[in-house]
């Protein structure tokens, strides 16, 4: 295997399992917490976890991808086909993840930032949530099988 298909292979797994595992947290901790909690409560944790959030996971979002497409790239250019088709799994996976979460979970998230900046409660606070919380499950799953294709062209391009 090449060095740079390692390093990119690589790159893409860690980039990857920090969505992955801020999802999966989500998931399995916030959810249920989130249901416990009162309204103004909820407004200000996750209106605030939204916020910072949104200005730093970007940037292993995009270097998810860009590691991703690039590892897909190589491993079809060096000859590595099946390490190529685990790496399009991987990118088909977090294209997907990028609409339900632009499509969804965003729209939400900055309803939430918006009232923790007014001190409102949304009237629709717990019916946005649940929302938000419908898809955590399937944007993990998509996380974690973008980063399983990134393990599985470290696991299988050398050999």
């Amino acid at each position: 295997m090449t060095v740079s298909l390692d390093i990119l292979a690589i790159v893409a797994a860690l980039s990857i399992a920090v969505i992955f595992g801020t999802d999966m947290v989500g998931a399995l901790v916030m959810r249920p917490a989130y249901a416990e909690i009162d309204d103004h409560a909820l407004v200000q944790v996750a209106g605030r976890s939204h916020h910072w959030a949104g200005r730093r996971m970007p940037i292993p979002g995009i270097t998810s991808v860009v590691a991703t497409t690039a590892t897909g790239a190589v491993a079809f250019a060096t000859g590595h086909a099946l390490a190529g088709t685990f790496a399009a799994i991987g990118l088909a996976c977090l294209i997907a993840w990028l609409a339900l979460f632009n499509r969804v979970s965003l729209p939400i998230n900055k309803e939430l930032i918006a009232a923790t900046e007014t001190g409102e409660i949304p009237p629709n606070l717990r019916d946005l949530q649940r929302r938000w919380d419908s898809i955590v499950v399937l944007r993990a799953t998509l996380q974690g099988t973008a980063l399983l294709g990134a393990c599985l062209v470290l696991a299988i391009a050398g050999h």
